[in-house]
């Protein structure tokens, strides 16, 4: 008899191809289904990235712990981020636990299940994980039938200083142009409209593999199969941003006008104690270059609050540029303080609740920022993804301006015309708020 499984997964896109590659693993011998305490087995994929994420995960084993209890599960495991740097840890002090998996063991899962169904088990590849998917890997998607996450690549090299990824997703390694081109054909076959292209630094796509940046040639080559109709960059380092990108975006109408460029901060002394590469000028000349090249991008940004020795002047010279720069879309994280890396290290430490301020002063500064530029959307016909039909009868989908999950909605009247999730549709844009627009279908 086949076992039922859950799979929760926590933390980022990226993660989430992790957890499909599992699924695909599994699914030749086991039932999924979404609720956990139906289960026999639970898989908890984890991360790791700050300390807020961190205290979810363990929340989440421990939540699905309980369902041992109260449930039908036989068998947890945690995988991702969180199993590779605690494992042993998370072995020790949680006795319901009988598994763990690293990132660089993904394809070994099915063997973990099966062995920790007798036996509490711990797969962790000692050094540098260094698994990387391909084609010929089975996937089972978890997003709707028109969306699909690509991951082009795995692991970073940046060793930026508040962070753990490279310690836990290993050296950067990108997969062959070949494979990802296989793999979005089929997803193209299964009826995927929307691709979101990434790894934790895309823009540096095939730089080991091909001795170059290769993103404009991949996108350009996805852009080619049929059925496809958006593509998405996520996560691109400004530094590695280059001209002959802008001008593939620029001439591809497939690739979405929307570019995620996460800076961390405006203050080049911070920047540099972050160990990220480039000047924040070199990246204000970018942002110049891709809104003269295509003007109506939309722009998304990450920064940190609080980077140890933060002053009060480097802060306020963030707070400048947000200003001047005026991005469409814009997240906040106070400092996480990361145990083994050298920001964490420090003296200088700059109080929590000093982080947090500043974190929520750019928000409120970005709220009124992002109240300005949505307006220029109204009156416009644009583009958009139906995603679902509302209880009231409204409809929600997106423009090629809003990723999935992070960024705003377009909600549209009830409409006498047909219409279906996964539809493309011209609609026009009457009003905007902070995140949101509202329109009316054109006919």
């Amino acid at each position: 008899m086949r076992k039922k499984v859950a799979v929760v997964t926590l933390g980022c896109p990226k993660n989430q191809v992790d957890s499909e590659v599992m699924s695909g693993l599994l699914a030749q011998n086991h039932i999924f289904i979404e609720n956990p305490e139906e289960a026999d087995v639970i898989i908890v994929n984890t991360c790791t990235f700050i300390q807020s994420a961190k205290e979810e995960s363990i929340e989440t084993i421990f939540e699905m712990a309980s369902l041992k209890k109260s449930g039908t599960c036989q068998t947890l495991i945690a995988t991702g981020c969180l199993a590779q740097r605690y494992g042993s840890e998370l072995m020790q002090d949680i006795p319901e636990l009988d598994g763990v998996l690293g990132t660089g063991n993904i394809d070994e899962i099915t063997q973990l299940v099966q062995t920790a169904e007798g036996s509490r088990t711990s797969l962790i590849k000692q050094g540098t994980p260094d698994f990387l998917h391909n084609e010929q890997m089975p996937r089972r998607r978890s997003t709707p039938d028109y969306l699909a996450y690509v991951k082009v690549a795995e692991g970073c090299d940046n060793y930026c200083t508040y962070c753990v990824i490279p310690h836990v997703r290993g050296r950067f390694r990108s997969r062959t142009e070949e494979s990802v081109i296989h793999e979005v054909q089929e997803m193209a076959a299964q009826g995927v409209k929307e691709i979101l292209v990434m790894g934790q630094d895309t823009t540096r796509y095939g730089q080991d593999l091909y001795k170059e940046f290769r993103l404009p040639q991949l996108i350009r080559k996805l852009a080619q199969i049929e059925g496809i109709e958006w593509i998405r960059l996520m996560y691109c380092y400004p530094e590695r941003f280059t001209d002959e990108l802008i001008e593939t975006m620029r001439q591809e109408p497939k690739v979405c006008k929307y570019i995620d460029l996460p800076l961390q901060h405006a203050d080049n002394k911070i920047l540099k104690d972050m160990n990220r590469r480039g000047t924040i000028e070199q990246a204000e000349t970018l942002i110049g270059k891709l809104r003269k090249a295509i003007p109506n991008i939309t722009l998304r940004t990450t920064m940190i609050t609080g980077f140890p020795g933060e002053t009060e002047q480097e802060f306020q010279t963030m707070v400048d540029f947000i200003q001047r720069v005026q991005f469409d879309r814009l997240g906040v994280f106070a400092y996480s303080q990361e145990e083994n890396t050298p920001a964490g290290q420090r003296e200088d430490q700059v109080p929590p609740e000093v982080r947090e301020q500043r974190r929520d002063q750019i928000m409120q500064i970005q709220q009124e920022i992002s109240r300005q530029r949505q307006q220029r959307w109204v009156g416009q016909v644009v583009t958009v993804l139906l995603e679902m039909k509302l209880p009231d009868g409204r409809w929600m989908g997106r423009t090629e301006g809003d990723a999935p999950e992070i960024d705003g909605q377009v909600y549209i009247p009830d409409t006498q015309t047909s219409l279906h999730v996964g539809d493309m549709i011209r609609v026009r844009i009457t009003e905007a708020d902070i995140y949101d627009l509202m329109g009316v279908v054109i006919s």
